[in-house]
C-alpha cells in the first residue's frame, strides 16, 4: 500500500501458525457440529466468486482510551472470547450445500496483528493501513490493534468477509468482545401462529413483488463512474448528540434513523454542489435485519436489502433569494413517506419470512440486482452497538461502522449509536473528491434540521 511506509504493520502469515500458539482453549474432543449456511450466506459467497477482485468485507472500529495492550495479550484475549464466539473458528465445508464448520485447532496469530503509528502525524496512515490490509489466506475475519500515535489511546479495526455475517451479528460480537452484557437492542417481530400464515405470506408476495419491480425501473446502462477509483477505501467521521436525532425523527412522528437519512439527503446535496459530481439520483440500499429470536446472532447473514430514493439535489430559494428553510423538513417527510409502511409489524415480519424461505437462485439474483451501481448507489446501515463498552481497563470512547463499499457506488454510511452519541461514518475510495468534507456536511444538515423542527 503506497500510504503505510512509515507504519509498522504486522503482516498475515502465509502459512497457519502452530495450533498452540493460536489459542489457550483445551481441544474438543468431541468434533463441534456442522452450521448450515443461509441463502444469503451462499449468495455473498457466489459474488465472492464472480467478483475475485473485489473486497467483500465491512466491519467497524472501537476508539478506546488508556494504554493499548500488547499483541500477545490482545491474542490472548480474543483466543479468550472465542470460547463464547465459537463459530468465529468456523470454514465453509460442503458443496451444494455449505455449512459453517467450527475448527478445533483455530490459530488466532492468523487472525490478530498490530499496525504501530510513528506519531499523532501518522495516524491516518495506520488507521488506513488497517483498513486496507488483506486477510490471511483462508481467513474470513481479522483485527488490528492500531497504537503508537497516543500513549493513552488506540482502536480496534474488526473487519469480516460479509458471506460470514452481517451487520446485525458483527453488532452482537461487539457485544461479546467488547460490551458489559446488555441485550440487543434490535427489535425481534412477534410470533404469529398457524392463523397468522396466510396473511403473512400475502405480505411477503407484495413485499417481494414490490422491491423486484424496482431493480427493473432502473437505467438500461450502468452509470458512468463519477471519478476513477484508487482501490484504496478512506474513512471519516463524525458525531451528534443521539437525542438530536431522535428529537428531530419524533417532531414530525418518525425516528432518528429518519432523522440520519434526510441529513445524508442533505449532505450529498451540498457535496455535490462542491465536489463537482452530478448527482441526477441516489438510491440507497439499506440492510434490513431478520433474524428471529431463536436463531444464531453472532454468525450468517439474515438480512434484507431494501432501495431507498433520498431526496437530493439543490433546494429552491424563495423570490427574494434567501434560503429555503423548510427544505430539510421535506426531505424528512419523504423519507418517512418511504420509511413508515417498513417499520410496522406486517412488513418486518414479511421481510422475515422472505429471507427465511426465499430460494437460493432468487436469492442470488436479487442481492446482485440490489448492489449493481443500475440500481443503487449508496450503502446506509445503522446500528445500535452499546451503551459502554471495555477492555481490561480501558474504556471504548467513540465508534465507527465500516459498511460494505460496492463497486460502482460512491460510498458506503454507517451510523452506530453507542452511549450517548450517533456517530456516522463514510467509507470511500480514497479518490473520491472532497470526500472529507462528507461528515461535517451530515453535522451541518442535523443542525438544519433540528432547527427546523424548534421552528415547527
Amino acid at each position: 500500500m503506497p500510504d503505510s511506509e512509515q507504519s509498522t504493520v504486522s503482516a498475515p502469515p502465509t502459512a497457519p501458525a502452530d495450533p498452540s500458539t493460536g489459542s489457550d482453549r483445551p481441544k474438543r474432543s468431541v468434533p463441534p457440529p456442522r452450521h448450515p449456511t443461509h441463502a444469503v450466506d451462499r449468495a455473498f459467497l457466489d459474488l465472492e466468486r464472480r467478483r475475485p477482485e473485489v473486497r467483500w468485507d465491512a466491519g467497524g472500529v472501537a476508539y478506546l482510551s488508556g494504554p493499548p495492550p500488547s499483541l500477545a495479550d490482545l491474542r490472548a484475549y480474543v483466543a479468550f472470547r472465542l470460547g463464547e464466539l465459537p463459530l468465529l473458528t468456523s470454514r465453509v465445508t460442503g458443496g451444494r450445500r455449505p455449512g459453517w464448520q467450527p475448527s478445533e485447532d483455530f490459530p488466532v496469530d492468523r487472525h490478530v496483528y498490530e499496525v504501530v503509528a510513528d506519531g499523532p502525524a501518522d495516524w491516518d496512515t495506520a488507521l488506513h493501513s488497517a483498513l486496507n490490509a488483506p486477510f490471511a489466506p483462508g481467513a474470513y475475519w481479522g483485527v488490528w490493534l492500531i497504537h503508537g500515535h497516543e500513549p493513552d489511546a488506540y482502536a480496534l479495526c474488526y473487519r469480516f468477509l460479509h458471506a460470514c455475517q452481517d451487520g446485525s451479528a458483527a453488532a452482537m460480537t461487539f457485544r461479546a468482545m467488547l460490551g458489559d452484557g446488555e441485550p440487543s437492542a434490535r427489535p425481534l417481530p412477534g410470533g404469529s401462529g398457524v392463523f397468522g400464515v396466510p396473511r403473512r405470506f400475502g405480505a411477503a408476495v407484495a413485499l417481494a413483488t414490490r422491491f423486484l419491480a424496482r431493480t427493473f425501473t432502473v437505467r438500461r446502462h450502468r452509470p458512468d463512474p463519477a471519478f476513477a477509483p484508487a482501490g484504496e477505501r478512506r474513512l471519516w467521521r463524525g458525531r451528534v448528540p443521539v437525542d438530536t436525532l431522535r428529537l428531530i425523527g419524533a417532531g414530525r412522528g418518525g425516528s432518528a434513523h429518519d432523522a440520519h437519512l434526510a441529513a445524508l439527503a442533505g449532505a450529498l446535496s451540498v457535496w455535490a454542489a462542491r465536489s463537482g459530481v452530478p448527482l441526477p439520483r441516489v438510491t440507497a440500499v439499506l440492510p434490513v435485519d431478520a433474524r428471529r429470536a431463536d436463531e444464531e446472532q453472532t454468525w450468517g447473514n439474515r438480512c434484507f436489502a431494501l432501495p431507498v430514493d433520498l431526496p437530493v439535489g439543490p433546494a429552491p430559494g424563495r423570490p427574494d433569494g434567501s434560503p429555503d428553510e423548510e427544505a430539510p423538513l421535506r426531505r424528512l417527510d419523504q423519507i418517512m413517506a418511504v420509511t413508515r409502511k417498513l417499520r410496522g409489524d406486517t412488513w418486518r415480519q414479511a421481510v422475515q419470512d422472505l429471507v427465511r424461505y426465499m430460494p437460493d437462485r432468487p436469492t442470488a439474483w436479487y442481492l446482485r440486482r440490489m448492489l449493481s451501481p443500475r440500481v443503487t448507489n449508496v450503502m446506509a446501515t445503522s446500528m445500535p452497538l452499546a451503551e459502554k463498552g471495555s477492555l481490561g481497563e480501558t474504556r471504548v470512547t467513540g465508534t465507527a461502522l465500516l459498511p460494505l463499499l460496492v463497486p460502482g457506488h460512491l460510498c458506503g454510511v454507517g451510523l452506530s449509536f453507542f452511549g450517548d452519541w450517533a456517530e456516522v461514518s463514510f467509507v470511500a475510495d480514497r479518490a473520491l473528491p472532497l470526500g472529507e468534507l462528507l461528515p461535517e456536511l451530515w453535522e451541518q444538515a442535523v443542525r438544519e434540521l433540528a432547527e427546523s423542527v424548534q421552528r415547527g
